[in-house]
């Protein structure tokens, strides 16, 4: 069964789109501060917003894909490439580090020469307020509407935002100071920091990708079942979460009284599925498989006039992710 929530991928293409505008025009603009100056902490700006770029029409791309509906040859959408693309711009972003550091090791071997320090501070520091403002709403949007691309996009602004304003505040030093090295060492911190970035973002990637289990996301939907818990749901186990772009997939075993008509059992399922999509606000879609509860289901069954009850009830079980996503029912042991 699928709960249907109002995803507006056409409202996370449209915002796409502004991000790579705006990233081909802070890119151009670094570039002129980066020639009008010399310096290599503005070259490591450049490149990050080369990177900016690439990632932002690559991430417009994957909503596209991500917005087609189920086909044959992908029966649970396409919302998956959202992981694929975020790991990409998370490897570029890596690279752009290496490149950096590169640079700034040749300078303070080599030595180079600055000028125009003035201007290039005016034009990063632009640059930076731009990015700050996008990178917020981006992140803003991407988390209303669980959408990883734009949560990278943002994440990736802002982090080239706080790089941007290092670059200004070394060049400001530099220019009161005239200690011109300081460039390339501010460079090659900005180049590692730069790298570490792009781990994270490749990490947070790979887990949706391999469907690691996210813990909040698995305490939530168990929260909502344990507050709302009916006596007739005597146990949910083997519970399993996958993520595909902004949507769900949750696959789950529920016991039931095994002489339930299977019309009852099938109530008490559908009783379960709608109270979680009352409460999840994502599409999700239920993949749900109904168990006959056994003798050893009695001790935690609630039902006190259960007409074939083998042994005494024990005590309530509490749900929680220990035993709500194993394979075996729950028992007091």
């Amino acid at each position: 069964m699928e709960n249907k929530k109002t995803i507006t991928h056409k409202d996370k293409i449209g915002f796409q789109k502004i991000i790579a505008v705006f990233g081909v025009i802070l890119f151009i603009g670094k570039i002129i501060a980066w020639k009008l100056t010399n310096s290599d902490a503005v070259f490591s700006d450049a490149m990050e917003s080369v990177v900016n770029v690439i990632s932002a029409f690559m991430g417009l791309y994957s909503l596209h894909l991500a917005a087609k509906p189920k086909d044959e040859d992908h029966p649970y959408g396409h919302g998956k490439v959202e992981f694929v693309t975020s790991g990409i711009e998370g490897a570029l972003i890596a690279i752009a580090g290496i490149m950096i550091i590169y640079e700034g090791i040749n300078s303070l071997v080599v030595g180079k020469t600055l000028a125009k320090l003035d201007l290039g501070i005016w034009i990063i520091a632009a640059t930076a307020i731009v990015n700050y403002l996008l990178g917020y709403i981006s992140i803003k949007k991407g988390k209303a509407e669980n959408s990883l691309v734009l949560v990278s996009s943002g994440k990736h602004l802002q982090s080239d935002t706080i790089t941007t304003l290092g670059v200004v505040i070394s060049l400001v030093v530099v220019y009161f100071t005239k200690i011109y090295w300081l460039d390339s060492v501010v460079a090659l911190v900005f180049g590692f920091y730069i790298i570490y970035v792009g781990y994270k973002i490749v990490r947070k990637s790979l887990s949706g990708i391999m469907d690691e289990q996210d813990p909040d996301l698995l305490n939530q939907i168990i929260k909502v079942l344990e507050d709302n818990r009916r006596i007739e749901w005597i146990d949910v186990h083997n519970m399993k979460i996958q993520q595909f772009g902004a949507n769900l997939h949750i696959d789950a075993h529920i016991t039931l009284p095994w002489y339930y008509s299977l019309r009852e059992a099938h109530n008490e399922m559908e009783k379960m599925i709608i109270l979680l999509a009352k409460n999840t606000k994502r599409s999700v879609e239920f993949n749900f498989h109904m168990d006959d509860c056994k003798t050893v289901s009695c001790s935690v069954c609630q039902i006190k006039d259960c007409p074939v009850r083998e042994k005494d009830f024990v005590k309530r079980v509490q749900w929680a992710p220990e035993n709500v996503t194993s394979v075996d029912k729950h028992t007091v042991d």
